[in-house]
């Protein structure tokens, strides 16, 4: 019997036997990529698959700058690359020099057969889906009981919402019988649970075989099928299943899904009591208005209104009557003066006062006025009129000019 060795030692083995491998130093490997994971280092881990195995891969992140095409889950390619041991571990992998694209994997062919059957059916069309309720006050959440994702669910939601009520329907999320284990809990809810205004449906990352129940036609159909709105929360962010599609809205992640599905009670708190605030704020400057307007209408209110304004009014009545009486004095002492003028005038014009002043009047035979001596005639009978009496002469010429009595 052989000495018994170390297990370092037998690792140790092992990782030459295979570093030294003339075929296991570079070879090339055909499978479908499963289980993607790009690394914050930028290093990027998955594994190649076929229908009855698969290998882990490992490609550096140097490598992975270098290549031609972008990984995706269920993409069939051809890596290249060495057998490499981990001591650690004890586990090989193959680490990756190149990648080719090969062809599309087998998942992912059934993944977009689905995909577009479903599409033609118009089991994605947005005018079917339902909106998600606004303050549901039962949800259903349709994942594993054991998962980390129920646990997010709860612990997202009861901290933002301490009204909703939450049921858990546990279901297997992967796996065989998976798919109609889910397809049967979101009919069972449809039927037997008629408070439940909004269902969950998810669970956790992980490779596209372990999310695959999520992209089954039966789940894709009860979803669809489903009188209550659903919001489909499965794996991360760069997960997409048919029953994403399918659902009434699809949530990056279960978390985000818990997000979404509740109002923040404690936010619209405080809300309305800043609203009620402001509500109170208002009546009461409506109730000060209106209050000030009823006090307007007290009698002794109105009685004092009524006889400040009956004073104000008899005072501008006074003052009017002043006015007038005023601009008729003004007005007549005007007319007056006016009037004087006019008499002095016409008295001034007054024959008789110039008769009076020493003035006389002399007229012909035809009684027409005489204002140029040297018209008369030798011995023509003129008429005098003083201002007391009259007389009458006839003309007699002295150097042409004079008038003498009869």
């Amino acid at each position: 019997m052989a000495k018994p060795i170390g297990v370092s030692q037998l690792n140790n083995y092992i990782k030459r036997i295979l570093q030294t491998d003339p075929i296991l130093g570079s070879v090339s490997v055909i499978g479908e990529i499963s289980n993607l994971k790009f690394h914050s280092s930028g290093h990027v881990y998955f594994s190649l698959k076929d229908e009855g195995s698969r290998v882990n891969c490992f490609l550096p992140a140097d490598r992975l700058a270098q290549l031609a095409c972008d990984l995706r889950e269920g993409m069939e390619v051809i890596a290249e690359g060495y057998i490499y041991l981990y001591m650690r571990g004890g586990s090989y992998s193959l680490n990756v020099r190149t990648i080719e694209e090969s062809g599309q994997g087998d998942l992912a062919a059934a993944f977009e057969k689905l995909k577009q059957k479903l599409q033609a059916e118009g089991l994605f069309d947005n005018d079917r889906k339902k909106p998600l309720p606004a303050f549901p006050s039962r949800i259903a959440v349709v994942t594993s009981s054991t998962g980390a994702a129920v646990r997010d669910i709860l612990k997202i939601i009861t901290s933002k919402n301490d009204y909703v009520d939450i049921l858990i329907y546990p279901v297997k999320v992967q796996g065989e019988g998976a798919a109609a284990e889910i397809a049967a809990a979101v009919d069972a809810l449809n039927a037997d649970h008629e408070d439940v205004d909004l269902m969950i449906v998810g669970r956790g990352g992980g490779s596209a075989e372990e999310l695959w129940a999520f992209n089954e036609e039966i789940v894709a159909r009860a979803i669809a099928a489903s009188r209550i709105p659903v919001i489909s929360a499965v794996g991360h962010e760069i997960d997409f299943t048919i029953a994403d599609f399918v659902a009434d809205v699809r949530a990056e992640t279960p978390t985000a899904a818990a997000e979404r599905a509740v109002p923040d009670t404690k936010q619209l708190a405080e809300y309305m009591k800043g609203l009620a605030g402001e509500m109170t704020e208002k009546l009461q400057r409506i109730a000060g208005e209106k209050r000030r307007r009823l006090e307007a209408f007290e009698p002794l209110t109105i009685g004092r209104e009524l006889r400040s304004r009956m004073a104000y009014d008899r005072l501008a009545a006074d003052n009017m009557m002043t006015e007038m009486r005023n601009r008729m004095s003004a007005l007549t002492a005007e007319r007056r003066h006016r009037l004087e003028l006019a008499g002095e005038m016409i008295r001034a014009a007054d024959p008789d006062a110039i008769l009076r002043r020493g003035y006389s009047i002399v007229t012909d035979e035809s009684e027409n006025i005489v204002r140029d001596a040297a018209l008369l005639k030798e011995g023509q009978l003129i008429s005098i009129r003083a201002a007391r009496g009259s007389a009458r002469a006839r003309v007699v010429r002295n150097d042409g000019k004079g008038v003498h009595d009869d």
